[in-house]
């Protein structure tokens, strides 16, 4: 069984508004990391379609949000997993990347990878110049490596017994073989920077994704907790009906055998009795991108006023 949420028209996150937050500083409260930079703006539209009137403005990095419960902070990825060890933060959205970059230990909660830009996985990748004589990590042995993940890279290093110079790089690191570096370690999404800089990938470091995580300390407090729980369900609701929208269709009784062959259903699909005793009404959930070629062949085995309605969350 699962429970759906309908997509309603939601407001535009920059519209003008009243201050939500409404701070009662004897009440308990869960302190969230919002992540800053590439991850923000997806990260508050996921909020958005779990329910939540997240606002962020440009001039604070205490985010606004309608729950008395949280207090948000804008904080960078890179930094997001040491403020929650430390215990500052309750919880967070981060990548993995830069959890295992920081080597803090933390408890990760779930995997929150979508289907939406920066959402999905990324992978950093060791890469030379095509034409270069580096093929594989063994051939970096007392070369000059450059990457923002010093310490993932010199573990990579160390699990391949090789030793290198590795240099933090502030930015721009596809640039900087042959001259400034003979390899460099760099997340890539698409590739498509590698290839314009003619880069070879030698190795994939490591894939990362979203992760939610939380301050084990924090995670020991009931009330914590079931606050955590809550809003992961409703985030993770958001991301399971990213892809997927909601059928509904009347058709007549001998026709439902054939109709449900057709579907592709999440779970069994609900059939209620129409006002006519010989019509149904069926319901069902089913991915986006298959809607197109299953409603002519619902049509065509007798389905009549096929609706798609998109979904908000759906909890499992």
């Amino acid at each position: 069984m699962f429970a759906v949420s309908y997509a309603p028209q939601i407001n535009n996150p920059s519209t003008p508004h009243k201050a939500i937050r409404n701070v009662n500083t004897t009440a308990p409260r869960l302190r969230l990391g919002i992540p800053k930079g590439s991850l923000q703006e997806t990260t508050q539209k996921l909020f958005i379609r779990a329910g939540y009137d997240l606002r962020i403005s440009g001039r604070s990095y205490y985010p606004d949000i309608d729950d008395a419960e949280i207090e948000c902070i804008l904080i960078r990825p890179q930094e997001m997993s040491r403020y929650v060890g430390q215990g500052i933060l309750d919880c967070a959205i981060t990548g993995l990347d830069w959890i295992l970059e920081n080597d803090i230990d933390v408890a990760e909660i779930a995997d929150l990878r979508a289907p939406w830009p920066n959402y999905g996985p990324v992978r950093w990748v060791m890469a030379s110049k095509e034409d270069s004589a580096f093929h594989t990590v063994k051939d970096l042995e007392g070369r000059r490596i450059a990457t923002e993940a010093v310490g993932m890279t010199r573990r990579f290093l160390a699990q391949h017994g090789v030793q290198a110079n590795v240099e933090f790089s502030w930015g721009a690191t596809e640039v900087k073989p042959p001259i400034l570096a003979d390899a460099i370690v760099d997340v890539s999404e698409t590739g498509a920077s590698l290839r314009a800089n003619n880069l070879k990938i030698m190795h994939v470091v490591l894939e990362s994704t979203p992760r939610f995580i939380a301050c084990h300390d924090s995670m020991k407090d009931a009330w914590k907790t079931a606050k955590i729980e809550c809003l992961l369900m409703l985030l993770k609701g958001a991301i399971a009906a990213a892809t997927r929208v909601l059928l509904s269709m009347n058709l007549p009784r001998e026709k439902v055998d054939a109709v449900l062959k057709l579907l592709p259903a999440l779970a069994t699909p609900t059939v209620s009795t129409l006002a006519d005793p010989g019509w149904v009404d069926l319901s069902t959930v089913v991915e986006e991108k298959k809607v197109r070629e299953l409603i002519p062949r619902l049509y065509a085995a007798g389905a009549r006023g096929i609706i798609e309605l998109p979904l908000n969350k759906i909890v499992e």
